[in-house]
């Protein structure tokens, strides 16, 4: 007894748990050329884990069972931690398949085992007789070499240009020829018929309407056609006698009613017209009809009175009637 202390110091280790998967280390993305050989690698990858590895850890590399039928890509193991892409396939078609996906399982060798699924993506890409890279974009599919993708955007800028043109023109020239056609159409001049037939005359009463040529209102009065030849024919009416002192417009007017009327009336495709000279004659009415009984009742001075030009008509008639007059003396 005195109580007695001492300090010692104390070294904790603090062991890591495998909590974290290995993964692939960049790139995730590599590339294949068309002309490419199967067995050639064209990438090679690592692994990468978070958590503490302890000395001598190992990584495993292998294609997932998913992948493995008829695969068009390999996992090739080097067994130093890094593995390499090995291609199966002789050649590679960007118009068949631009990209292939590519599961690669890797494993790390710490307690308990970790593993993770990790995809690959391979683009198939234009290369030399070398192997160098010359091209992996889309549109480098179907355009020649060199012509970037603003050459591309103008190329298709003008083609949609030229489309709207002659979309324009064709939409312009139906709205003319629709138009054009409208006003033919309403104007009467353009309509009109050709008939190339001769027809059979008066006699062919198939072939032309007569009926538009009728009397109005005798039409309207009467339903009968006659432009077509009734089936039975009846007699001709009797019709009472013209007297003597009947005036003309009276008479042409009793005929034109009869024959309109009469549906047995020939001719049946024509139109029958009665002319009347009516008043306002100078000389009166030139017909025999309803005449003076003697020449010698006749007067002619009224011709004197018409010019020079019937001086010699008026000469004419002005010795006939003084013939008469000494004649009858």
């Amino acid at each position: 007894n005195p109580l007695l202390t001492s300090k010692v110091n104390i070294l904790i280790n603090v062991l890591d748990v495998n909590e974290f998967p290995p993964e692939i280390s960049v790139p995730y993305e590599t590339a294949v050329c068309e002309n490419a050989k199967p067995g050639q690698i064209i990438q090679i990858v690592s692994a990468a884990d978070r958590d503490l590895s302890p000395a001598g850890q190992q990584f495993s590399f292998r294609l997932s069972p998913e992948a493995a039928i008829k695969p068009n890509f390999t996992v090739r193991d080097f067994r130093n931690n890094t593995a390499g892409i090995e291609t199966r396939r002789n050649g590679y078609s960007r118009r068949q398949q631009e990209l292939y996906f590519l599961p690669v399982v890797i494993e790390d060798s710490s307690y308990p085992v970790q593993s993770s699924t990790n995809t690959m993506t391979i683009r198939v890409c234009r290369c030399d007789s070398d192997g160098t890279i010359l091209s992996c974009n889309v549109e480098a599919i179907f355009l020649p070499v060199g012509l970037s993708t603003g050459a591309l955007i103008a190329i298709l800028l003008c083609v949609v240009i030229l489309l709207a043109i002659v979309v324009l023109y064709v939409a312009l020239r139906r709205q003319k020829k629709k138009d054009t056609l409208m006003t033919s159409k309403e104007d009467i001049r353009d309509n009109v018929i050709h008939y190339d037939d001769e027809g059979g005359g008066e006699e062919d009463t198939q072939a032309f309407d007569i009926g538009a040529l009728r009397n109005p209102k005798v039409i309207e009065d009467n339903k009968i056609r006659r432009d077509i030849k009734p089936d039975s024919l009846c007699l001709p009416r009797q019709r009472p006698p013209v007297e003597d002192n009947t005036d003309i417009r009276d008479f042409i007017n009793q005929r034109l009613q009869e024959n309109d009327v009469d549906p047995t009336a020939p001719p049946y495709d024509s139109l029958a017209t009665y002319a009347y000279e009516g008043n306002g004659s100078v000389a009166d009415s030139l017909s025999s009809i309803d005449s003076l009984t003697t020449e010698a009742d006749q007067d002619y001075d009224y011709l004197t009175d018409w010019g020079p030009r019937f001086k010699a008509l008026a000469d004419l008639f002005g010795e006939e009637e003084s013939y008469n007059s000494d004649r009858l003396t």
